[in-house]
């Protein structure tokens, strides 16, 4: 009911391109920390080579992927079939964070398409591709993103955004830093 690999196959690639959705799950090293886990959407996420993948973080609520990914790098995220036959994919890696001004960032900027409110490109290198059945994972049907993100961080604007990170983004929940006031 299970294998895994240690890269992403072209099989894997193509199926990971059919889901509207994703889960990116992080943790801190401390025990009494909170596991995190977010739903993202908003076609945010790329294959960059079979060892590769990174997702445009949009601004929100926390930063709790920043935060856990900047103390220890550890990163999951799963894809679960909601139409088609049953199928999970997880990919575990460690990941870096990517913020707007760095070199890297020039080069991974234009393989997503632009979203008001990016804070970051979490990228992340693959050292496990899990492959489940997802019996368990009931169906439904895609209809449409929502619009609500994207209407709010336009309406902030820029200065409203780097207010809105400084004052909710610039600490996890657990108290780790996540974004400088400047970004």
């Amino acid at each position: 009911m299970s294998n895994h690999d240690q890269e992403i196959t072209p099989e894997i690639l193509e199926w990971i391109k059919q889901q509207h959705v994703f889960f990116v799950s992080t943790a801190p090293l401390s025990a009494q920390g909170h596991v995190n886990c977010s739903p993202e959407g908003l076609d945010t996420f790329r294959v960059l080579n079979p060892k590769e993948v990174a997702y445009l973080d949009i601004t929100g609520s926390s930063a709790e992927t920043i935060a856990h990914v900047r103390e220890n790098g550890r990163i999951l995220f799963m894809f679960c079939a909601f139409t088609g036959g049953a199928k999970i994919v997880r990919l575990h890696g460690r990941g870096t964070v990517v913020l707007p001004g760095s070199e890297r960032w020039g080069e991974l900027i234009d393989r997503f398409p632009p979203q008001p409110g990016t804070r970051s490109i979490i990228v992340a290198k693959i050292a496990r591709v899990g492959n489940s059945c997802g019996f368990g994972v009931p169906t439904y049907n895609y209809v449409q993103e929502r619009k609500a993100l994207t209407r709010w961080a336009e309406s902030k604007g820029s200065a409203g955004l780097i207010q809105y990170k400084a004052e909710n983004n610039s600490r996890s929940i657990d108290g780790l830093p996540s974004l400088d006031s400047g970004h």
